[in-house]
């Protein structure tokens, strides 16, 4: 052990450098490492020495002049020393063991210091050649020597706390030298600059009042061009929108979009009416003047109504075919001439599926109330099935009785209520 801590010690001052950098946030850096792994002995039983030597590549990234993010990987060859209680076959040979932990280091002072203390914890997982996993949290802490060209040498002790049940807690000491992917210059490279003239621009300001040298330009902009705040070609006194872009047609301000749409006049073809995009800034068309844009209209070349989504209006050919629909007094028969005004029904659905159809059935008012709203609801259902019968789903259609509560003939004439005696059908739209 003390040969071990002198072999350390010899490497860490052999590799002590001489510090010359300025405090920053540490570069992108590579690190090799030694160190030793210190486990305890598990139940009286030593499968292992207690300490056993390893080695590992280290990463680092800053992330501020105070905190840096570290990764190592180390590889061992050792017994693992599970604990006897879970049933882990004790190694009877050196096993390779492989550990890789990600750590954030808080350093007390900053990197331009020659000495710098700090923390380190983090999480890790190694693995015994494979065989098994085991997973830990290392902590601890250590001291960073600055070496030269932004190189540093670590000389850290983590305690590393079981998380996972294979896990042995254990400490690792470890010494490492440090440095950057790319190297800093030890000392930068001076190049002379070549005399300037008193006014090399030759805009009458001269000497230290001149901030622009090398561009002619105006007293009042400090020997400078006239500013072009928005990078747009048109100068801050002839731009008109200093902070937007804008061409010189516009006087340096954005290409306007009057009707506040998003699409800028030059490529809007309706500038004066908010559209869209793909309609090249017009609104979305209306073919059929009926109201309901082309987009939502099904029938977009035909004039319609909303209900049927831009489609003609059925009721009244519903109405044409259905003015028939009368039963004599008392029966709920369909004569012939009944059922081919039903097909021209049945033909109208099949074309509109988004049709549905409210079936009501009235009587004249002969009889009392009771047989009469029977007599309603039955020549309603008898238009309803043959619809049905013909291919139409029940889906679509409701039927409804009114008896003698709604009457369009007098029910004082023989005339008037042979009218009362019918079924009407409304339209309805999904």
């Amino acid at each position: 052990m003390k040969k071990a801590i002198l072999i350390l010690s010899a490497f860490t001052f052999f590799m002590l450098g001489h510090a010359q950098d300025t405090a920053s946030i540490k570069e992108p850096s590579i690190g090799f490492k030694v160190g030793l792994l210190d486990f305890k002995k598990t139940n009286g039983t030593d499968n292992l020495s207690k300490t056993v030597p390893y080695f590992g590549v280290q990463f680092f990234k800053g992330i501020n002049m105070n905190l840096d993010a570290m990764v190592n990987l180390d590889v061992a060859s050792l017994k693992y020393p599970y604990y006897v209680s879970k049933l882990i076959p004790q190694a009877k040979a050196n096993q390779y063991y492989f550990a890789i932990d990600a750590n954030l280091n808080y350093k007390f002072r900053t990197d331009d210091k020659k000495w710098v203390p700090y923390l380190t914890g983090g999480v890790g997982f190694a693995t015994d050649h494979g065989s098994y996993y085991t997973a830990y949290v290392p902590f601890g802490g250590g001291i960073q020597l600055k070496a030269n060209q932004g190189s540093f040498i670590n000389i850290a002790s983590t305690y590393r706390a079981e998380l996972s049940p294979l896990t042995k807690m254990h400490f690792a000491h470890y010494i490492s030298y440090t440095y950057p992917l790319k190297l800093k210059n030890k000392k930068p490279v001076m190049i002379p600059e070549a005399p300037v003239a008193a006014d090399a621009d030759n805009d009458g300001v001269s000497g230290d009042a001149d901030e622009c040298p090398n561009q002619s330009g105006l007293v009042k902009y400090h020997g400078c061009p006239i500013p072009d705040s928005d990078d747009d070609g048109v100068n801050d006194e002839n731009d008109q929108c200093p902070n937007a872009p804008g061409p010189i047609k516009y006087h340096g301000c954005p290409v306007p979009d009057s009707d506040k749409d998003g699409i800028n006049d030059e490529q809007d073809k309706c500038p004066k009416e908010k559209g869209l995009d793909r309609y090249q800034g017009c609104p979305i068309p209306d073919t059929d003047k009926d109201g309901i844009n082309d987009e939502e209209d099904n029938c977009p070349t035909v004039a319609g109504i909303m209900g049927n989504h831009g489609c003609a209006n059925l009721q009244p050919l519903i109405d044409r075919f259905t003015s028939n629909l009368k039963f004599a007094s008392g029966k709920t028969i369909l004569n012939k001439q009944l059922l081919t005004s039903l097909d021209s029904i049945v033909l109208v659905m099949n074309v509109y599926p988004n049709m549905s159809l409210a079936i009501g059935g009235h009587t004249d008012n002969t009889g009392s109330l009771k047989i009469n709203q029977k007599l309603s609801e039955q020549r309603a259902m008898v238009v309803s099935n043959y619809l049905i019968k013909k291919g139409i789903t029940i889906k679509r259609l409701t039927t409804a009785g009114y008896a003698d509560t709604k009457p369009i003939g007098d029910n004082k004439t023989i005339q008037g209520r042979a009218m009362n005696r019918r079924t009407d059908v409304i339209v309805l739209y999904n």
